[in-house]
């Protein structure tokens, strides 16, 4: 069981925003606790019937500053391609899992190293 964050590096007003999910909502929810994110910012598929916002997975948006927070819980890096590997992953794609891998061993998926010394070196 684990919590991931990925390198997106998405502007939503000031803030620099990324992904933050879990192998299950218990995980994802007690990371969120422990580095102060609302669970009102949780964003779930509609179907799942429980509070949040509508998306296509659950995860949270969180802050550059949260996702430092969570890696140093122990939260594990990824790349873009993170999200779309977990569910993959989750669905048994194969074809999907194969295109993420052609994807990254042609360098694509990288971020630009972060400007703030305090985060680290992302995957």
């Amino acid at each position: 069981m684990a919590v991931y964050v990925d390198n997106m590096r998405a502007s939503f007003g000031r803030m620099v925003m990324c992904h933050m999910w879990a192998d299950t909502r218990e995980e994802l929810f007690a990371m969120a606790d422990r580095i102060g994110v609302q669970r009102k910012w949780f964003q779930r598929p509609a179907w799942r019937g429980v509070p949040g916002m509508d998306a296509s997975w659950e995860h949270f948006d969180i802050a550059q500053s949260k996702r430092a927070l969570a890696v140093a819980a122990g939260a594990i890096e990824t790349d873009k391609y993170g999200p779309l590997e977990f569910e993959a992953r989750r669905k048994g794609d194969e074809a999907k899992l194969a295109q993420i891998a052609a994807l990254r061993a042609k360098g694509f998926g990288q971020a630009p190293r972060p400007a703030d010394a305090k985060q680290r070196r992302l995957l």
